[in-house]
């Protein structure tokens, strides 16, 4: 923690600020989890441990519900799964994932205090729960979590009162941060991160965060790494700025955002993109019209068709029915056409879909299409360093390098692997995939140049064999 500090941050409460200057892309801080859980619905396929989607994970011949990678992330996490699965095996099942992780916070405060290393800048029990701010339809959901909770910690340990017991679920609720997985494409688990619960919100931030999965695989156990946050800088931050990043997607009308922000985390967001409007007049724009001008009628009217229609687009994906997934999307984007801008919200959701849909049943040449018209409507919004924005022209890179479209394939390649740079690092494992393709891209742009036909004769018979996994994002 040399590079920031605790301080006064006003109305926010409390805050983190820099200690020096930093560079784009410089990790303020790493911090491994004060506890952290795999969600239920993925136990059997996210290794406990790394949190890393793995085919084949060996499953804990104890408690048969923990799963891991091999024996070495197994005893990596033993310290922590050790109580847990003492519970499981006395209660026959293992709880939700919230009580699992109330249980993992509370044994590791009866076993290491609430503040287990120098640097941490505050005890995990210290941390904002905001019990009192909950809906009544949240409370009574707190109310059988605790129940749960008691049930699950029910033989021989400390009994806690209900009140104690509700603040740390309170805690997880305001300050639990989302786990990826290793490409991250999909949401694998929570963990409390006490540090990181100190660094404010800002809808347009100067630092973001990413998981950094560790290193179990070295023979040697000295040159092992934790699982671990890293707060990274996104832009040059000034000595004794605040650091910020942010806890929503920018891609919202900033009143939305505030909503949000508010039902979530219980604060009024007054960051000068929202108190400004900054970019809403974007995220619902008309299309710009030579000659005639467009009516309000018109564009209100395919706003409200394209609302609708992305109902109708999520309920067929779920029903995994992608045919009607691609019917729906091309007749939205038709209506669309010359009404909406493409940075409207509604016309970048249906390109996304429509783009990882297309790429998901090969039809590469019409997912490039859209995926390249996603991108120029997100570089108008995100901020240039944004990981959102990374991973996107990662992916329209990829879908491009399908394609056969090599030149423009390789170009977003090496725009994505720029970005990624700062907001994962050099050692993260998306941006080394990224530095293998952004070298076998290189390689085939100049094979391309060389011979045209030849290329794209390649590219057809190799089509089956491409990894398409970042194509298409995983949504739980």
């Amino acid at each position: 923690m040399e590079s920031a500090e605790l301080f006064d941050a006003g109305k926010k409460g409390r805050g983190l600020r820099a200690t020096k200057e930093l560079n784009a892309g410089e990790v303020v801080f790493a911090e491994p989890s004060f506890s952290a859980v795999v969600f239920d619905s993925l136990a059997t396929q996210v290794c406990h441990s790394c949190f890393r989607h793995q085919a084949n994970l060996h499953r804990c011949a104890q408690c048969k519900f923990a799963h891991y990678c091999n024996r070495t992330c197994q005893t990596a996490c033993w310290d922590e799964h050790k109580q847990e699965c003492g519970a499981i095996r006395k209660i026959g099942k293992a709880p939700s994932e919230s009580v699992r992780l109330a249980a993992r916070v509370l044994w590791r405060i009866h076993k290491d205090t609430g503040i287990v290393s120098d640097s941490q800048l505050v005890s995990v029990d210290q941390l904002e729960d905001h019990v009192a701010d909950l809906p009544e339809e949240d409370g009574k959901k707190l109310k059988i979590d605790v129940h749960s909770f008691l049930e699950y910690w029910s033989y021989g340990r400390k009994q806690h009162s209900v009140e104690d017991i509700s603040h740390i679920f309170g805690i997880i609720k305001c300050n639990g941060f989302t786990l990826s997985d290793q490409k991250g494409l999909q949401a694998v688990g929570v963990g409390l991160f006490p540090n990181l619960c100190l660094v404010n919100h800002n809808c347009w931030p100067n630092c973001t965060v990413i998981l950094n999965h560790g290193n179990q695989s070295a023979v040697s156990s000295a040159l092992h790494s934790q699982r671990r946050i890293e707060l990274r800088a996104l832009e040059k931050i000034a000595e004794g700025e605040e650091l910020t990043v942010s806890y929503v997607d920018f891609l919202s009308l900033s009143a939305d955002r505030q909503k949000k922000l508010k039902e979530n985390f219980h604060f009024d967001c007054t960051c000068e993109h929202c108190s400004q409007h900054i970019k809403d007049d974007l995220m619902m724009a008309a299309a710009e019209s030579e000659g005639n001008k467009l009516s309000a009628d018109t564009v209100k009217e395919v706003t409200a068709f394209s609302k609708e229609c992305l109902e109708k687009i999520e309920m067929a994906r779920v029903d995994r029915d992608y045919q009607e997934v691609v019917k729906l999307c091309r007749e939205c984007l038709q209506k669309q056409e010359n009404v909406l801008a493409d940075t409207h919200l509604y016309k970048l959701r249906v390109l996304s879909i429509a783009s990882e849909v297309l790429s998901f049943a090969q039809s590469f040449a019409e997912a490039a299409g859209l995926a390249r018209r996603m991108v120029e409507g997100y570089k108008k919004l995100y901020h240039p360093n944004n990981a959102q924005l990374g991973m996107a022209i990662m992916r329209a890179g990829i879908t491009h390098w399908h394609a056969g479209q090599i030149e423009v394939g390789h170009g977003m390649i090496c725009k994505a692997y720029r970005i990624l740079m700062f907001t994962h690092g050099p050692n993260h494992a998306i941006t080394r995939d990224l530095e293998s393709m952004r070298r076998q891209t290189e390689l085939e742009l100049k094979m391309f140049k060389q011979n045209e036909q030849g290329y794209h004769a390649m590219k057809d018979a190799a089509i089956n064999y491409l990894d398409s996994s970042y194509l298409v994002k995983v949504h739980v």
